[in-house]
């Protein structure tokens, strides 16, 4: 009996020792058991959530970088405008001016309406997405460009420069250059709005991300005092079930010779 008990006892020492884990079994611990499986499915649901929170900033960088795109356009159309309120630009030169400013809010319409991320638009007024940060359904950030005080559409008509409202070509007169600068200017602090909000959740993710990577290593390091074996205390004990395993047999082999001894006296 004691030599079994022994052997088995060598065998789990081994076992926890090439595992490298102090439960091997159920039965090793079946409380921590429980309590470390529930530890490793929130370390799971946090790496996919960690993920989450890199795709939420990229998907807010690419908005950033259409939006300030449209800006780089909207400094320009400024310059043409500009241009075409100086004395020295005839009516000829301030129609290919209008040209230009055209084409260029036509552009900025393309960015807007194609702009998106995995097939959702992204600055045309119609995002709304919430991404999963956490390991409860309820731990999300929300979203929502389309309406409120974070709505974004970057549209040309949302921003009031469509042509008919930029007009700097021949036949204009001062007014309408005026008038024409007027909605650039305005549409230029709409686009910085925009930018500051996008920003506002690109830093968010950011500091979400890395709460995410802390609280992982913190329940990592508890999963770990749960289940990682004391190297060095279950070698110990792993000697010590050799040393009574090997008494169990030397006893047990001496056992059988005085059972022989005494069979012998009988002969």
């Amino acid at each position: 009996t004691y030599l079994n008990r022994n052997s088995e006892d060598q065998a789990k020492s081994l076992s926890k020792l090439s595992s490298g884990s102090r439960i091997v079994v159920a039965s090793d611990d079946a409380a921590g058991l429980a309590v470390a499986n529930g530890l490793q499915a929130d370390i799971t649901t946090l790496q996919q959530a960690s993920r989450n929170a890199l795709q939420g900033r990229a998907v807010m960088q690419t908005a950033d970088g259409a939006l300030s795109r449209i800006g780089d356009i909207l400094q320009r159309i400024k310059s043409l405008v500009a241009q075409s309120s100086s004395g020295s630009v005839d009516g000829t030169s301030r129609g290919f001016i209008q040209q230009e400013a055209d084409q260029l809010i036509s552009e900025i319409d393309a960015i807007a309406d194609q702009t998106s991320f995995n097939g959702a638009s992204l600055i045309d007024g119609s995002f709304n997405e919430s991404f999963l940060v956490g390991v409860d359904s309820a731990d999300t950030i929300d979203i929502d460009l389309s309406a409120g005080a974070d709505l974004i559409d970057a549209n040309i008509a949302a921003l009031n420069v469509e042509s008919a409202d930029i007009v700097i070509g021949a036949g204009s007169d001062a007014p309408d250059r005026a008038n024409a600068m007027t909605a650039v200017d305005s549409a230029i602090d709409d686009i910085s709005g925009f930018r500051a909000t996008v920003g506002s959740f690109i830093s968010r993710f950011e500091y979400r991300g890395e709460y995410i990577q802390t609280a992982m290593e913190n329940l990592s390091a508890a999963k770990s005092s749960i289940m990682d074996v004391d190297i060095a205390a279950e070698q110990t004990n792993l000697v010590n079930k050799q040393v009574l395993t090997e008494a169990s047999i030397a006893a047990l082999a001496q056992a059988n010779q005085s059972k022989a001894s005494l069979l012998s006296l009988l002969r």
